[in-house]
C-alpha cells in the first residue's frame, strides 16, 4: 500500500511540474522569434528522446518509479532553464 501511495504521489507531482513547464514554454513560444523556434525544436527533440529512453529502460527491466524519477529530473531541469530571466533587446532601426 505504501509503495502505491509513493508512486501515486510521484505521478501527481510529475503532472503538476509538467503543467508548470507547459505554461513556461507557452509564454516563450508566444514571444516568437528565434528563441521560440529553438524552444519548439528542443521540445520535440526532448519528447522523442524521453520516449525512447523510457522504452529502453522498460525493456531493460527498470521500475515505474525509476522512470518517473527520470522524467521528473528532466522536467525540473526544463523548469529551471525556462525560469531564467530573458534579456529583452531593443530592436534598432536599420539605416538605409
Amino acid at each position: 500500500m505504501r509503495r502505491s501511495r509513493s508512486m501515486f504521489h510521484s505521478l501527481m507531482m510529475l503532472a503538476i511540474e509538467a503543467n508548470q513547464v507547459v505554461g513556461l514554454r507557452t509564454m516563450k513560444l508566444m514571444r516568437g522569434g528565434r528563441g521560440a523556434r529553438r524552444e519548439a525544436e528542443l521540445m520535440v527533440r526532448e519528447k522523442m528522446d524521453a520516449a525512447l529512453d523510457a522504452t529502453a529502460r522498460v525493456m531493460a527491466g527498470a521500475s515505474g518509479d525509476a522512470i518517473v524519477r527520470r522524467y521528473r529530473r528532466r522536467v525540473a531541469a526544463n523548469a529551471k532553464r525556462l525560469k531564467k530571466p530573458v534579456s529583452i533587446r531593443k530592436r534598432s532601426r536599420r539605416r538605409r
